[in-house]
Order: structure tokens, then C-alpha cells, then sequence
């Protein structure tokens, strides 16, 4: 196992250094850059943004005689000093060759250092600390609630499957699964969050403006109050495709000849479900797990954090994407797909965990 896992650690390296080559060679040819966000900020009406990169508007520079280079580079920059667009250039490091600039973000990246965000006065890694407990708190309860309910729900299905509970149960489950979640979320909010009937919930945070006045106990009353409409949106397509998948895989199961032979031994109806059922179909739920991990905690919520006003890195990453903020893009996709990486590592030992019959050692990776 050790030689199996040594290879995957070492095709982590190839594997993360496409991924950044690709997104950097993407990012070359997408048009509207941060220089090119500066230059649309201080030829149209400008914000706190532009004064804290240009120091304010006494140094815009403006030229008539604008260098003819600039001007075809960046679209909008007429009338503004070729110095000034170089500084820009210079600051936001766009002054090197692009192989140059992919080599030195690789060399920091190895040593996590992901540097400071464009257009926020604060380090990268700062910032992702920062709105992480809010995308911690949504991945963390959605991943808890879709495997505590869906499991034994898919199990109760496979063990009735074709009763009256299994068909109106799934007939459930696939409206859950065709309504996005995001629709359901503005749902929720005109019903429940002062829409245009009821006022029961609050629309926006993830705690109360007066969270640090409150004892422990009303502290989890606020939290939970918050998160209450949030997960219900998020948890529809997660409870839906995790209750499917467990009871396909019980399904496929209890047909297969060793359950025959343990019923026929006299063993409880419980007793092969629970000890020779149970190992053998969660391998597949297993296997699903880093892509739910990844998809609960990094990727999912960007819609339904826009809609609860709520601050965490699936919002900062569109906005970052929006805004080319770079430093921010890159570092996130660096940091999610090692960690993408790393956890698909452990979903394999995880499974020689729970199935002692698989070799990895034996399998080409």
C-alpha cells in the first residue's frame, strides 16, 4: 500500500501543475484584466478601489499624446499617461513575460505563499480564512444531514422497493432533484423570510448583528435560525442523488448469492442487512464522498450565498472572477484542487478500510 500511495502523491505534482497551466494560459487570452478594470473605473465614475490603487485622483495622469502601444493594448486607455498605465502594469506584475510571472506564482504557490489581492488590502490566504466559516458551516451540515437522512432512507427503499412507500418516496425525491435549489431558495424566502407572507426567518448573515452579546445557548439558537433556510436549498439535489444511490446499491446487493446463502443459513432479516449487506454497498457512497466533500464545502453555495446575503468563498470566488482579481482565483484553485486531491487519496484508503479485499497495489493508478 505504501508504493500505491507514494504514486499518488507524486502524480499530484503533474496533476496540479496542468491545471494551473491551463487556467494561467486561459486567463491570458480573457479579456478585461485588473489593469484593464482600473482604466474602466478612472474613465467612468470610479470607487474606493481606483483611489486605493492610484493613491487617489490627483495622479491619474492624464496625456493627450497617449503612447500608441498602450492604447492599442488596453481598450479605453486613451488619454491616459504611458507612465501611469506602466505603473499599473509594474504593480499588478504584468510588466514580466507571461511564462516569467506562471514560474515565480508556481515557485510561491509551492511555498504557499499566495501574495496579496488586487483590489483588497489584505493577503490572499487571509481572505480565504476569513470568509471560510461561512462556506464551513453550509458544506459541514449539508454533507451531516444529506448522509443522516439519505442513508437510511435509501435503505428503507431498497428493502421495499416496489411498495407504496418506495414509489411515493421517489416520486419525492425526483421533484427535489429537478427543482434547483437556488429557485427553491427565493422560494423560501418570499415564504418564509418576510417575502410577501411569512417574517420567521432572517434574510441575511450567517448571525445576528448582536451575536456577541448573547449567551452560548441563544448563540446556537441564532446560528442554526440563520443557516435553517440556506440548508433546506442547498440540501435538495444532496439529499436527493445520495438516497438513490443507497438504495440502488443495497438493491444490487441483496441479489447477489452470499445474501441467498446467509438467509439461508437462518441469519435475521436485520443481521444480513446491517453485517453482510451494509459493508459491501456502501464502497460505492464512499467512493462518493471527496466529489460531495468538495462540491458540499467549495462549489455548491455560490448561488445560495448571493441570494442569504451570506459571505463565503463561493461568493468571493465569482466575485474575484468578476473583478480579475487573479491572486484570488489562482490561489483558491490551487488550494481546492490539491485538496480535491489529497482527499480522493484518502476516499482509496477508506476503502481498503472497509473492504480488506481490495489492492490497490495490484491496480494500475
Amino acid at each position: 500500500m505504501g508504493a500505491y500511495i507514494l504514486r499518488r502523491l507524486l502524480l499530484i505534482i503533474p496533476t496540479i501543475l496542468g491545471i494551473m497551466a491551463i487556467s494561467f494560459a486561459v486567463v491570458q487570452f480573457a479579456p478585461g484584466g485588473p489593469v484593464e478594470q482600473v482604466i474602466a473605473e478612472l474613465t467612468g465614475q470610479g470607487d474606493s478601489t481606483t483611489e486605493r490603487l492610484t493613491g487617489g485622483g490627483d495622479n491619474l495622469g492624464v496625456d493627450e499624446g497617449l503612447d500608441g502601444e498602450f492604447s492599442a493594448k488596453y481598450r479605453g486607455a486613451q488619454g491616459l499617461d504611458p507612465e501611469f498605465i506602466a505603473q499599473l502594469e509594474k504593480q499588478f506584475g504584468f510588466d514580466k513575460p507571461a511564462l516569467q510571472r506562471f514560474g515565480i506564482m508556481l515557485w510561491n504557490y509551492v511555498r504557499f505563499d499566495f501574495g496579496e489581492s488586487y483590489f483588497r488590502d489584505i493577503t490572499v490566504i487571509d481572505l480565504i480564512v476569513e470568509k471560510m466559516p461561512v462556506s464551513i458551516s453550509l458544506g459541514f451540515w449539508i454533507l451531516i444531514l444529506s448522509y443522516i437522512i439519505s442513508i437510511p432512507l435509501g435503505i428503507k427503499k431498497a428493502v421495499s422497493d416496489g411498495s407504496r412507500f418506495d414509489v411515493w418516496t421517489s416520486g419525492i425525491i425526483i421533484v427535489a432533484y429537478a427543482v434547483p435549489g437556488f429557485l427553491f431558495g427565493i422560494l423560501l424566502i418570499v415564504v418564509f423570510a418576510g417575502g410577501s407572507f411569512l417574517d420567521w426567518f432572517p434574510l441575511r448573515g450567517l448571525v445576528s448583528e448582536n451575536f456577541d452579546e448573547l449567551n452560548w445557548f441563544e448563540k446556537i439558537i441564532d446560528y442554526f435560525w440563520h443557516l435553517t433556510l440556506p440548508l433546506i436549498a442547498l440540501s435538495l439535489a444532496a439529499f436527493a442523488t445520495t438516497t438513490l444511490l443507497t438504495k440502488n446499491s443495497f438493491i444490487d446487493e441483496i441479489g447477489k448469492q452470499y445474501v441467498v446463502t446467509a438467509r439461508a443459513k437462518g441469519l435475521a432479516e436485520r443481521q444480513v442487512l446491517y453485517k453482510h449487506v451494509f459493508r459491501n454497498a456502501m464502497l460505492i457512497i464512499i467512493a462518493g464522498f471527496p466529489g460531495a466533500f468538495i462540491t458540499a464545502f467549495f462549489s455548491g453555495s455560490l448561488l445560495i450565498e448571493t441570494i442569504f446575503s451570506l459571505d463565503g468563498l463561493g461568493r468571493l470566488g465569482f466575485e474575484s472572477i468578476v473583478k480579475r482579481d487573479y491572486p484570488v482565483v489562482f490561489a483558491t484553485l490551487y488550494i481546492f484542487s490539491l485538496m480535491g486531491l489529497l482527499i480522493g487519496l484518502l476516499s482509496d484508503l477508506v476503502y481498503t478500510w472497509v473492504d480488506p479485499r481490495i489492492d490497490f497495489e495490484r491496480r494500475d493508478v
